[in-house]
């Protein structure tokens, strides 16, 4: 059964319970514990396996952005916090999203909406696909027109802003559509390994703990991503 190990770090114990009465809604979330600092938290961070951290930014002795970067394979984070000056910087720590306060129950979801497939995949790579019913293709609109996909001929995807590139074995495949929503839509045959890159783990010719190649390119791993994809390959040496 598929199970979200979480923890809130925030100064405010309003905001700490706000994201816990948040995170009653998902029965699949186990919240081991809330901190009003990120010192209080390190102890529970060494010991346990914590997927996903809700994190303020304004916090006595360091602030929340120095200390994503004190961690050496940092899980996911979700930044919650009422100044939107910090967001660039989150992003570029690779933060999965960045709430600001008040946050609602509607915009609390769409942000765990973003973490949720990309756990379930670390369970097991064939677990989506159905015996019986097996996910073979999708469709996505290129040049005006409905382009069918076969999953088995992606190498990888590529983010490009406001559009994605869909390498396949005989194509390049142009379509406006964020890299957040193709990610939904591949099954778990497909990992996420950095913010702008999915690529197809069957696809995989050869790795090391800074890039994967397919096919003569080099797909960069994110070092935020990087645990997880370590985890599933070493599995399989």
């Amino acid at each position: 059964m598929y199970n979200l190990r979480c923890i809130i770090i925030d100064d405010e114990p309003l905001a700490q319970n706000i994201i816990e009465n948040y995170l009653s809604n998902f029965s699949f979330v186990e919240l081991l514990g809330k901190f009003n600092n990120p010192i209080a938290a390190f102890e529970i961070i060494k010991k346990e396996k914590i997927d996903l951290i809700f994190l303020d930014i304004a916090m006595p002795y360091i602030s929340g952005i120095d200390f994503i970067k004190t961690l050496q394979y940092p899980p996911k984070i979700i930044i919650t916090t009422a100044y939107k000056e910090y967001a660039l910087e989150g992003y570029d720590l690779n933060v999965i999203d960045y709430l600001l306060k008040p946050v609602s129950l509607e915009r609390f979801i769409k942000a765990m909406n973003k973490v949720v497939p990309t756990d379930i995949r670390s369970l097991n790579v064939e677990q989506k696909e159905e015996p019986g019913n097996p996910q073979s293709f999708i469709y996505v609109k290129s040049n005006g027109k409905n382009v069918k996909v076969l999953l088995d001929s992606i190498l990888f995807v590529e983010s490009m802003k406001d559009y994605i590139k869909i390498y396949t074995d005989t194509s390049l495949i142009i379509t406006q559509i964020s890299i957040s929503s193709i990610e939904k839509r591949l099954p778990n045959s497909f990992l996420r390994v950095h913010r702008s890159f999915i690529i197809s783990l069957k696809r995989i010719e050869a790795f090391t703990n800074d890039v994967v190649e397919i096919k003569k390119h080099q797909v960069p791993i994110g070092r935020y991503y990087k645990d997880q994809l370590m985890h599933l390959l070493k599995d399989n040496l």
